[in-house]
């Protein structure tokens, strides 16, 4: 392939797709109108009211800009592989992110969350340090907006950390207040680490599962297809044999033959008939060729391995979403507690698909397989959204909850008290922000890197979420960004369909996502500073 960018996405919308621009576009209007009213109550009189439109502004510009780059990368594998379109994905990303971040983001949130750079070992005035935040969320989405544009997925994390170090560094330059000794540079080193890293983590273990999920289930069913047709066509060949043969006897041998059919055909109805029984050639051939599609078991694999697969998924879903999805919602469940709950929900999951792998044995196979690994990468998507909801959208609300704290009291804190409305009007922008710029990456990761069915999505989702939350525990230095990119190209190795040139401009993009945000945030710095 000589591909370097992503697909062509058309410009031109439909009618309904108008409609949908309006909606999210007076959703998003309204939802920062009544934020910006209740703030100004929120933080009283005595902070300026021109900063604080401005931190709105830049607040929910980096939200805007997350829901157009990391949530359009966490939901590009189902909409790629067509389990869901991007209306649908959209009314997932609304429901289960909202949530995520309303129902579990924290009550409160570190201010500087990175400790990549040390703002206590400087002195700091207070609006400076908000100034800091301000322009980290502008660096950060002004760089995460031309990375979306150009269809690239890149950390928002790594976005929001250039940010941070650039503003901070610039300011304590500038002022005197520090050196680039602020900087922990280890932390620098281990987000170069990453890089390589966290795609290697997760094309390794995409590799593995995606390849034993093609091996035993997606081969077996395309030689069991195979087989299914060729005795599809004995059928046809054996009906067309007698028809002629019929044909040939005379009036009174057909007589007789179409009575021993007719007996023939009211025996073979009976669930304990002997096949000796049968009389007529076409119903003891016939039997035969239904005994090979009977032994054939076609929907084997269906019923053993993806019941199996499903419940293990459920389990790595289900420790996420505990341990780190409700982690702020401090519900006091101890490891054993944890532990039964994440065996409860992969017992129930298995019996839940054997049962619904079961009702599909009369369905077309391929169909069934299609269905099957749907309906679990819904599960899966749905997942990834609450738990992005609930920790990664602190990326944007992080520093922006930091700078309401330093309006509303006047000092830094170590943490900042996250107010619902602040959550909820970041989940509306972060929506919005999927609808209005998040096609290109979508296709990036759905179509541009290697194509997508729902096994293979199933298996990329999966694999990421296992990698993510081994590295949790770890303490490993990755990005789920990166993680899932590298899954992708993992699918795409086992099918022999992996498009490295379109991954030569990513890999860049993430070495220069740093950079390019800390330049831009240091720029701003000095523009707020020179400003107010």
């Amino acid at each position: 392939m000589t591909q370097t960018s992503a697909p062509p996405v058309r410009t031109d919308l439909p009618r309904s797709d108008r409609s949908w621009h309006l909606f999210f576009g007076l959703l998003l209007a309204v939802a920062t109108i009544v934020f910006t009213l209740w703030s100004l109550d929120y933080i009283g009189d005595g902070a300026s009211r021109v900063i604080l439109l401005v931190a709105i502004a830049f607040g929910l510009f980096m939200a805007f800009n997350i829901g157009g780059n990391d949530v359009a990368n966490s939901f590009g594998t189902s909409v790629g592989a067509g389990t869901l379109s991007l209306k649908q994905a959209l009314v997932v990303a609304a429901v289960f992110e909202v949530s995520g971040a309303v129902l579990a983001g924290g009550e409160v949130t570190d201010t500087v969350r990175s400790g990549i750079v040390d703002l206590e070992a400087i002195s700091l005035e207070p609006m400076d340090f908000a100034f800091i935040m301000m322009s980290a969320l502008l660096g950060a989405a002004v760089w995460l907006l031309v990375a979306t544009r150009m269809g690239w997925p890149v950390s928002t994390t790594h976005s929001i950390i250039g940010g941070i170090v650039g503003a901070a560094l610039t300011l304590g330059l500038s002022t005197g207040a520090g050196g680039w000794d602020m900087v922990q540079w280890g932390g620098i080193g281990q987000i170069a680490v990453s890089w390589v890293l966290s795609p290697v983590l997760g094309g390794a273990v995409a590799w593995v599962l995606f390849g034993a999920i093609k091996r035993h289930i997606l081969v077996y069913n395309e030689e069991a297809d195979q087989k299914l047709r060729e005795i599809k066509q004995e059928r046809i060949a054996h009906r067309t044999r007698h028809r002629q043969a019929f044909e040939r006897l005379d009036e009174i041998q057909q007589i007789s033959y179409t009575n021993a059919m007719a007996q023939d055909a009211v025996t073979a109805t009976r669930p304990d008939f002997d096949p000796e029984e049968l009389e007529s050639d076409y119903y003891r051939e016939l039997r035969a060729i239904d005994e090979k599609a009977e032994n054939l078991d076609a929907h084997r694999a269906l019923q053993t391995w993806v019941p199996l697969l499903a419940a293990g998924g459920s389990i790595v879903i289900s420790s996420m979403l505990l341990f780190k999805g409700l982690k702020n919602l401090h519900l006091n469940i101890d490891s054993a507690g944890n532990f039964l709950i994440m065996g409860m929900v992969g017992a129930a999951v298995w019996m839940a698909v054997f049962i619904f792998a079961k009702t599909l044995r009369n369905q077309n196979l391929s169909r069934s397989t299609y269905l099957l690994f749907s309906w679990m990468q819904v599960f899966t998507a749905s997942a990834f959204a609450f738990s992005h909801g609930s920790n990664d959208i602190a990326n944007a609300v992080g520093p922006f909850a930091a700078v309401f704290d330093v309006l509303h009291t006047g000092a830094i804190n170590g943490e900042a008290p996250v107010p619902a409305a602040l959550m909820l009007v970041s989940g509306v922008g972060l929506v919005a922000g999927l609808w209005f710029i998040g096609r290109r990456v979508i296709t990036t990761v759905g179509t541009g890197l290697t194509s997508m069915h729902p096994a293979s999505g199933f298996a990329a989702e999966l694999s990421a979420a296992g990698v993510v939350m081994a590295a949790s525990v770890l303490g490993l230095p990755v990005s789920s960004t990166h993680i899932l990119i590298g899954a992708v190209l993992g699918v795409g190795i086992v099918n022999r369909a992996a498009n490295w040139s379109l991954m030569r401009p990513i890999a860049l993009a993430w070495v220069i996502t740093l950079p390019a945000a800390a330049a831009i945030g240091a720029v701003s710095v000095l523009v707020l500073r020179w400003l107010f």
